[in-house]
């Protein structure tokens, strides 16, 4: 398929990679919402994200195997129709206030969403150009940090306006039944929504991918286990799924550990360098830069960020001023620039590592891309090692776990990807 032929199918899947950032960044705003109403603890609160992102782990090859069956076309379909009875059992949950019937809406969500990244992200690498593939992935990466950005203000000013004047220790349960009705309307348009989606795959113009074709090695294998590059790029998206969520996620914190004006604000800055990074990618690749080589590139920058971090003072504002001083921008102390900065070393990540791991599979492609999606358990785990590491020593020195997430995306990109077979 040419890029001219690939436009419409492009704008479909532009339109279900918003949903994917929609829903994904959807519970940062649930999580305090959820802990007043349900009555929670932090730790219970935290199950939210639990119960979300482990869908991804348990349900991504079995979901591989509904999308045999199925074909890409309609496996979208078949996750953008879980999606919406997620979002529906918001009502139950809502009208119950059962945060347990809130963790099945959330994981059938999970669910819904593993089939449509396990069909969508093989779709965009195939639609056009293999050469191509990374720089169509940069472009789904800034609609859905776009996503990112915009559902806290709409959940905000939906629903959280006037949450600063509720009490979660003196709420009434009259209070708490009214604060969950809050959540009915926009679940019920978020399933509207999803279900008008199912019709737009269905109907218009999206071809079906033809994945056949194989190598002789591809014949010869039986299980995708026996595909290194494969399990290799599910190893080195284990690694840049937990860095990312390390640097978006911890900048805040360690910006209060270092008294920097506005903290809660500084995961901005981590996306805004991301963004950076994704136009990079649409501008160079493939033109003036290779798959293999930016990959490459964001692992060396990576490595260079991370040391900067561990071996910079916060009393220096060298870096921040060459960065920001030009704009305004309050000057952060430089280890906190070179965590921002680490959003720029991974935004192409994601989009080299899937075209690099799926290349030749043939029938076998949807298997691998449910291995592939199963690295996002990273962004679970890593951080629990990150969290542990910065009680055992400082915040700053906990930036060493990036060091090995570097490494081993060095690897994949120079050697990983390149190995057909492991004997």
């Amino acid at each position: 398929m040419t890029e001219r032929s690939s436009f419409f199918p492009m704008v479909i899947i532009g339109i279900l990679f918003f949903i994917f950032g929609f829903v994904t960044w959807l519970n940062g705003s649930l999580i305090p919402f959820l802990k007043i109403i349900c009555e929670l603890n932090e730790f219970e609160a935290l199950l939210v994200t639990f119960a979300f992102y482990i869908a991804y782990t348990v349900m991504a090859l079995p979901m591989s195997y509904v999308l045999n069956r199925s074909g890409y076309k309609k496996g979208m379909a078949i996750g953008l129709g879980i999606m919406a009875i997620g979002a529906l059992l918001f009502i139950p949950a809502a009208y119950s206030g059962s945060f347990w019937v809130f963790l099945l809406a959330l994981f059938t969500l999970g669910t819904g969403l593993t089939i449509l990244q396990t069909a969508s992200n093989p779709y965009v690498v195939h639609i056009g150009p293999q050469k191509s593939a990374a720089m169509r992935i940069s472009i789904m990466g800034i609609i859905n940090k776009s996503a990112g950005v915009l559902v806290p203000l709409l959940f905000t000013s939906l629903i959280l306006s006037d949450m600063g004047s509720f009490q979660q220790e003196h709420l009434s349960l009259l209070e708490r039944e009214a604060l969950a009705s809050r959540l009915i309307v926009p679940y019920l348009v978020m399933a509207a929504t999803l279900i008008a989606l199912i019709a737009l795959v269905m109907f218009c113009a999206l071809p079906e991918l033809a994945l056949e074709t194989q190598t002789n090695s591809d014949k010869e294998a039986t299980s995708i286990l026996h595909y290194p590059r494969v399990v290799l790029g599910a190893m080195a998206l284990f690694f840049y799924v937990g860095i990312e969520v390390i640097a978006g996620d911890t900048i805040g914190l360690f910006g209060a550990a270092l008294d920097v004006e506005n903290f809660t604000a500084l995961t901005s800055y981590t996306m805004a360098f991301m963004v950076l990074g994704y136009l990079v990618g649409v501008t160079l690749i493939p033109r003036y830069l290779s798959q293999e080589r930016a990959l490459l590139f964001s692992a060396l920058f990576g490595l260079l960020f991370v040391v900067g971090v561990l071996l910079s003072s916060a009393a220096s504002t060298d870096l921040s001023e060459a960065l920001w001083g030009w704009s305004g921008i309050a000057l952060l102390p430089d280890p906190v620039t070179f965590v921002a900065l680490l959003g720029f070393a991974n935004a192409l990540v994601w989009p080299t590592i899937w075209p690099l791991a799926l290349e030749g599979l043939g029938k076998h492609t949807a298997q691998g891309s449910a291995l592939l999606i199963m690295g996002i358990a990273g962004g679970a785990i890593l951080p629990l090692l990150f969290g542990t590491v910065a009680q055992l020593s400082t915040l700053q020195s906990a930036y060493v776990v990036g060091i090995a997430c570097y490494v081993f995306i060095l690897f994949y990109a120079v050697k990983g990807h390149k190995i057909v077979c492991w004997s």
